[in-house]
């Protein structure tokens, strides 16, 4: 079951789609769990050793934009800035994941420890913001 949601995460522009859809539909339900949303960093690595890396420069007091800008492997190497993401924009883990973190910010960053495994790699998750 992942792997349909992940397909459909794959692509954020389908999801920005699904949110106009709800809005132009106004049946309410749909648009007020759309209307949660985190403000998203992470830092991207393919194999496990290197994730660890970057883990232990964050534990050592390094800022998570720093780190991930170093270390993450996908187009979000702005300081790992994926901007504001909302319910369902996500693959599983990775949502659940960032939606349980409380926000911080990248001197002092609350992050998934252990990394998130999803399919595209090892994730390591803070968020900025809620909405």
């Amino acid at each position: 079951m992942p792997k349909n949601k992940g397909g459909g995460a794959k692509g954020g522009k389908g999801a920005k789609g699904g949110k106009a859809e709800a809005t132009e539909g106004g049946s309410g339900g749909k648009q007020s769990k759309g209307g949660t949303a985190v403000k998203v960093r992470h830092i991207l690595c393919e194999k496990h050793s290197k994730v660890m890396e970057a883990m232990e420069k964050l534990k050592a007091g390094q800022k998570f934009n720093e780190v991930a800008t170093a270390y993450s492997e996908d187009k979000a190497r702005q300081g790992g800035d994926l901007g504001w993401m909302t319910r369902g924009s996500m693959v599983g883990p990775f949502q659940d994941a960032a939606f349980a973190l409380s926000a911080s910010n990248v001197q002092n960053p609350v992050y998934t420890d252990p990394p998130v495994k999803t399919k595209f790699g090892y994730h390591i998750i803070m968020i900025e913001g809620k909405k």
